[in-house]
């Protein structure tokens, strides 16, 4: 998972795409922001990105992780879902959020609704995306969204774009993913947390009449990972100013604090145990985020030790 607004240029972007079709991972997300910390460098259109992805690879699943429903009318996003589809000959993952970020959008004058006004737009994107994509004459009346009539071609080559829903909101979120999701996606939380998120979405699939089994689980985690000692120190050393630590801090220490936190740290067989562990709990995939854009030393060291020992990556 690649977070496209911490100073991703085309060249890398090319070059991780490469990368990660070389290194036969089976997906590649990438985030959808202008910024998230004050910090503004190279803020990649995830769109314009996706169209790379869809002509630059053969085999990667790909798609925003995730797009947040206030940035754009969801009749673009889904045309352009579709059209992402047909060009990476149905590929394509629609990553779905309500959107968090308060200071992006006022930075930007995009309108930042209260929560509740946010989930129930969400919601509606959903539902008339469903409809463009499926319906001859698509209408759709909702309370934020409306179309009449509209056939919107070309359709997805899948029958139905699979749906992404990210986050762990125990009402909103879980219930929304439950009704709606091809896959559900949980974001950086231990272990122990994740068991207990599980379950209550367990819950809400069952209330609305879905096999919980059906729905593919997988977690997004900022990864401090090695096969050494050193290799961890360093890492840590590159990571920590991304997330404001002093660099001259204990490297352990700062991957003991941060792993409470959900920041899955370790050495391989410390990783392949943990990865174990969710495996027991259901989970289908574990997508790693890469933040040291100049340097292929972490997917190649989870392509080449991690990946072959384990059946989720």
């Amino acid at each position: 998972m690649i977070e496209g607004q911490n100073g991703l240029t085309w060249d890398r972007w090319i070059h991780i795409l490469a990368l990660a079709e070389r290194l036969k991972f089976p997906s590649l997300f990438r985030s959808d922001h202008y910024f998230v910390r004050d910090k503004q460098q190279d803020s990649l259109e995830a769109y314009l990105s996706f169209v790379l992805a869809a002509r630059e690879t053969k085999t990667l699943r790909f798609g925003p992780l995730v797009t947040p429903v206030t940035f754009r009318n969801p009749v673009n996003v889904a045309r352009m879902a579709a059209q992402l589809d047909v060009l990476s000959g149905g590929r394509f993952v629609m990553g779905l959020g309500a959107g968090w970020n308060e200071s992006e959008h006022r930075t930007y004058g995009l309108n930042f609704p209260p929560a509740k006004e946010r989930y129930d737009r969400l919601e509606e994107s959903i539902q008339l995306s469903k409809a463009l994509w499926s319906d001859e004459n698509a209408t759709f009346q909702g309370k934020y969204y409306h179309i009449d009539s509209a056939t919107s071609l070309p359709r997805p080559l899948q029958s139905s774009i699979p749906i992404l829903i990210g986050g762990v909101g125990e009402y909103r979120t879980l219930g929304i993913a439950a009704r709606y999701a091809d896959e559900w996606n949980a974001v950086t939380v231990t272990v122990e947390e994740y068991g207990r998120k599980r379950d209550i979405f367990d819950g809400h699939c069952e209330m609305v009449g879905r096999d919980p089994a059906s729905i593919r689980r997988s977690m997004m985690v900022f990864g401090i990972v090695g096969h050494s000692l050193k290799d961890l120190d360093n890492l840590t050393k590159q990571v920590m100013p991304i997330f404001g630590a002093d660099v001259e801090g204990s490297p352990a220490e700062f991957r003991k604090s941060m792993k409470s936190r959900g920041v899955f740290s370790g050495l391989t067989s410390e990783v392949i145990d943990q990865l174990g562990v969710l495996a027991n709990l259901g989970l289908d995939e574990m997508i790693f985020q890469h933040v040291v854009y100049d340097l292929d030393e972490v997917p190649e060291y989870l392509a080449a030790e991690i990946a072959p020992k384990t059946l989720i990556l």
